[in-house]
């Protein structure tokens, strides 16, 4: 299913927009005007639309946002406020403009008589744990304690997730040099030692005349490779949106020795945080399993966990199920079987957490540590091969080689 973006009225002529999932345009479309709606248009989210291409591709939920808001919105609920008139007032103090349009055909909804939960789950954009924490609240009664247990999960989510950008920022940085430096050499600087060894008139090593070669070309056709090279990233792009792209990326991700470890523990700790989360604030072991599968974005734990729920509600053990799925580490299940037999499995499962976001964090920093010096290497054997190919004529010229 692909993402669609809504623009109709409602019976009270409310201008609503919404992102809602769908097969096509029209299926999408017809859904709305059963409902009642006056649909104006239906538009493909994502980078084309319409066959262009498309650079405002519905907006983004921003998680700094997201995270004051429902802090904001859990201080006025336990202030007493109902949540209509706390909508009203997070609605008019919202800057980011994004989620003030999302905030506002939620209010809509939530006064045209739609639940809470229901009414954040038709915008499409906000995460499915979150309503179905909502639904867990409403249904409990207990909205700020839900409510209070999914801001800890965000806080704790947003840290970890900036550390780990944090420790890629200076690889990154180095990565970006270093092509910098090789396209620069590449393209300006051979180039001028092309016209410099022209005039001299005089026979040129073969790995001069090699590198001399490689760098006219690349300055004769590098647009042409450049707008190639756009064109790529942009089918790529589109091909990994879909299921069969989706999974083999994540095959081949896992199958890298060092990346596939880390990426299978940042997925097992991210599982665990979500599911005891969800255990906490009362829903099911089932339901939680389902959302918190559907908030992986591994399709290889999405499948395996969305097994395993089916294994779980035939009557068979969480932990017993996720081991026959060999998608979680030996030691996460045996730490899970422990809180299945003592009744402790959400506070099992945050120390699972705990555990595995601690392990990525010291795995990503060996990556690291071994990736740098790698790139540094890389980098001075190419710019000193680059090098020595345009100088060594130079040298022999004035060694009195060159007649």
């Amino acid at each position: 299913m692909a993402e669609f973006l809504v623009k109709m009225a409602n019976e009270r002529g409310h201008l609503l927009q919404q992102i809602e999932h769908g097969y096509s345009e029209s299926e999408v479309r017809d859904r709305f005007v059963q409902q009642g709606f006056l649909v104006y248009w239906v538009k493909p989210r994502g980078m084309f639309v319409g066959g262009k291409l498309s650079l405002t591709p519905g907006g983004r939920l921003r998680q700094s946002s997201f995270v004051i808001f429902n802090q904001q919105f859990l201080t006025l609920i336990r202030a007493g406020l109902p949540i209509m008139t706390s909508l009203d007032l997070l609605i008019k103090r919202q800057r980011d403009s994004y989620l003030r349009s999302l905030l506002d055909n939620v209010r809509d909804r939530v006064k045209s008589g739609e639940m809470l939960s229901d009414a954040f789950a038709a915008q499409g954009a906000f995460p499915k744990m979150y309503t179905t924490t909502l639904l867990a609240g409403e249904k409990s009664g207990n909205m700020d304690e839900v409510l209070s247990r999914y801001i800890s999960f965000q806080r704790l989510a947003l840290s970890f997730r900036k550390k780990l950008l944090v420790s890629l920022v200076y690889p990154s940085l180095l990565v970006v040099v270093v092509i910098s430096m090789v396209i620069f050499l590449v393209t300006y600087v051979v180039p001028k030692f092309a016209d410099l060894f022209l005039n001299l008139n005089a026979k040129l090593p073969t790995i001069t005349v090699f590198m001399l070669a490689v760098g006219l070309n690349a300055q004769k056709y590098g647009p042409v490779v450049l707008a190639g090279l756009i064109v790529l990233a942009l089918l790529f792009w589109r091909w990994k949106k879909t299921d069969r792209g989706a999974e083999r990326i994540d095959h081949l991700i896992f199958s890298v020795p060092l990346l596939g470890d880390i990426r299978t523990k940042y997925q097992v700790a991210n599982f665990s945080r979500i599911l005891s989360v969800l255990l906490q604030g009362g829903l099911p072991l089932v339901p939680a399993m389902e959302t918190a599968g559907a908030s992986m974005s591994s399709r290889r734990i999405l499948n395996g966990v969305g097994e395993a729920s089916h294994r779980v509600r035939e009557g068979q053990g969480l932990a017993k199920s996720l081991e026959e799925q060999k998608i979680f580490p030996d030691m996460a299940v045996e730490m899970i079987e422990v809180g299945e037999s003592t009744g402790a499995l959400p506070a099992m499962l945050s120390s699972v957490a705990e555990f595995y976001e601690e392990d990525v964090q010291t795995a990503l920093g060996a990556a690291m540590a071994l990736i740098e010096p790698a790139i540094l290497l890389v980098m001075a054997v190419f710019v000193g091969g680059v090098l020595i190919s345009l100088y060594l004529p130079i040298f022999t010229l004035g060694a009195g080689g060159i007649h």
